[in-house]
């Protein structure tokens, strides 16, 4: 019975055994956190990229509404430049067929 191991070599080899489980444990527990919180984080950038299209929207919408407001005083005041212009130049021809004697 050569091949025999005494009590006490089976007792270090079982307590080597014990700890390399213990230490494999924690690194897998380690991962598992890791994991973990690499899932959150990617719940968070998808959360943040539906946020960021409903702001785009959002100023999409903002954009289109201040262009329609600024063209709006454009109209305006081409309209009333138009006028103004209009009666300029009614009057000078006014003007012109009265010296004329019209």
């Amino acid at each position: 019975m050569e091949d025999a191991i005494t009590r006490k070599e089976h007792e270090e080899f079982a307590k080597r055994i014990d700890e390399e489980n213990h230490r494999q444990n924690r690194r897998i527990e380690t991962l598992e956190e890791t994991v973990r919180q690499i899932s959150d984080l990617t719940a968070t950038v998808k959360e943040l990229a539906v946020n960021m299209k409903n702001m785009l929207t959002e100023q999409e919408k903002q954009g289109a509404r201040l262009a329609k407001i600024e063209s709006k005083d454009g109209e305006m005041w081409r309209t009333v430049v138009t006028h103004i212009l209009t009666a300029v130049i009614g009057g000078i021809i006014a003007f012109v067929f009265a010296k004329i004697g019209m």
